[in-house]
């Protein structure tokens, strides 16, 4: 079989498929309907196939014509990309962006972040990456990740950096546990007689531990296993609203108070950071401009 078919052939041909016949193809491709046909005939001849049926008024796809329209399509789609992509490219567009994002980033936003980011920049590839406080600036300065996203203690002075908004901490327990019947401000001696749960550096280097309140302190390095710790009355500790909202609703996790935070409770501020040498493009601004403007309560 000749390879000598062109794209415009494949176009001519999903066209007719579209337009349901010959004529209204050609004025939606705007030529006359015999160009239309003996594109047609000449595709046939060089795949060696019959894709329409003219044994009726209009002609049809024949069982080959069926298949063919499925991998012609799936062509021109794949054709289609590539062209966006060549013309990103040359406009400045990146072939990848990587983000690394601290854990109390909501994954909810993150999820429709992504889904808007495919949308916009469908060519450009996106990584992202999860870390606990120092490790996502570690990584930005590395040039693993171009962007970050992390907490107050996690900040570099080699690094820019943009604050988002806040994100509202829940000091919570178990039903089950001891503090749970306390009502109202609990004082921090109070607080210091039961084991606290606190999210640690997942290596030996790093940041000190955040908003520690007990000298009996248990260490884990994800948020679920800190959750799961809390919910099974082991410990109380601090977990994001957004994370534990489920189960303050259903009552498995009760929020209580320390005095040290006040009324309002715990709130950390979360900030884009990026190197200073770094050039962007229309990728990273548009990632950047959208984490910005996201509302992380």
């Amino acid at each position: 079989m000749p390879d000598s078919f062109t794209l415009d052939q494949l176009r001519t041909f999903v066209a007719v498929h579209e337009a349901g016949n010959f004529s209204a193809a050609a004025r939606r491709l705007r030529r006359v309907q015999s160009a239309v046909s003996t594109t047609m005939a000449n595709l046939e001849d060089q795949l060696g196939l019959v894709l329409w049926d003219r044994t009726t008024r209009i002609p049809t796809l024949t069982e080959h014509g069926h298949a063919m329209l499925t991998a012609a399509t799936r062509v021109l789609s794949e054709v289609d990309s590539l062209r966006r992509l060549a013309s990103d490219l040359v406009d400045g567009v990146e072939a990848r962006v990587s983000l690394c994002v601290d854990a109390l980033f909501p994954v909810g936003e993150l999820v429709k972040l992504s889904a808007a980011f495919a949308r916009e920049l469908p060519g450009v590839d996106l990584r992202i990456d999860s870390q606990t406080m120092s490790a996502v600036s570690e990584l930005v300065l590395d040039g693993a990740a171009t962007l970050g996203v992390v907490s107050p203690l996690g900040l570099r002075d080699e690094l820019e950096h943009r604050s988002l908004s806040p994100i509202q901490m829940v000091t919570a327990v178990s039903p089950t546990h001891p503090l749970a019947e306390r009502a109202g401000l609990i004082e921090t001696r109070e607080l210091a007689d039961c084991v606290q749960i606190v999210l640690s550096e997942r290596r030996d280097v790093g940041v000190p531990d955040q908003a520690v309140l007990s000298p009996r302190t248990w260490r884990v390095t994800d948020l679920h296993a800190k959750r799961a710790m809390l919910l099974a009355g082991v410990g109380w500790g601090n977990l994001p609203e957004h994370f534990v909202r489920d189960d303050l609703a259903r009552n498995a996790l009760v929020r209580i108070r320390p005095a040290v935070w006040g009324a309002n409770g715990l709130t950390l501020t979360l900030s884009i950071v990026y190197r200073r040498d770094m050039t962007f493009g229309r990728a990273h601004r548009w990632l950047l401009a959208h984490l910005e403007s996201l509302c992380l309560g």
